[in-house]
């Protein structure tokens, strides 16, 4: 999927069967290094190619990677017939510890719980952390409650990606054939 505005310029592809690969180039070292961690973990194989308007500052450029992996994620789940829908995982770094617990059910909610001390890690505004997934959130029609805690804000935001693509991972397991839904419809 492709995304171009006067601010940004965002290519992604995504294969929820895949191992893990991934290729990511935003421009914004720490950004790339939690999408490529958030698709090793989930075992999604990850293509994102963006470049934006970082003469002003990050916001634009993450914000639209969160619009276009949200609406990837949709896509590429369907109806979601079959899958788990739901997933969790609790995950540490170090003295930080993350947990994320999410609905794959066609509404979307985002609850993060969480304090960050610097202004930025590396290039990437702390801000940006609730904003991204929101926003992806948003795209996806999933449900996430998150929550951290720790002293390092790096610790604290790299587990929350891997908590992240622990739970998509479990979510999105095939268990059947049927929709997990008492509505038959999500």
């Amino acid at each position: 999927m492709s995304r171009k505005t006067k601010e940004t310029d965002i290519q992604l592809e995504l294969n929820l069967d895949g191992t893990g690969i991934a290729d990511v180039n935003t421009g914004i070292g720490f950004f790339d290094h939690m999408l490529t961690s958030f698709a090793r973990h989930a075992e999604f194989d990850l293509k994102v190619h963006a470049n934006g308007d970082l003469y002003v500052d990050e916001h634009h450029l993450v914000e639209d990677t969160g619009i276009v992996l949200g609406k990837v994620l949709a896509d590429a789940l369907g109806d979601m017939a079959g899958i788990a829908r739901f997933g969790e995982a609790r995950i540490p770094m170090d003295e930080a510890l993350a947990e994320v617990a999410l609905d794959v059910g066609g509404r979307s909610y985002f609850v993060l719980k969480a304090e960050f001390v610097s202004p930025q890690v590396g290039q990437f505004s702390t801000q940006l952390v609730k904003h991204f997934f929101e926003t992806l959130a948003s795209n996806a029609k999933i449900t996430i409650h998150a929550s951290v805690y720790g002293d390092n804000d790096h610790h604290k935001i790299e587990a929350l990606f891997k908590a992240f693509a622990y739970a998509m991972k479990r979510a999105v397991k095939i268990e059947g054939k049927e929709i997990k839904s008492t509505k038959g419809l999500l």
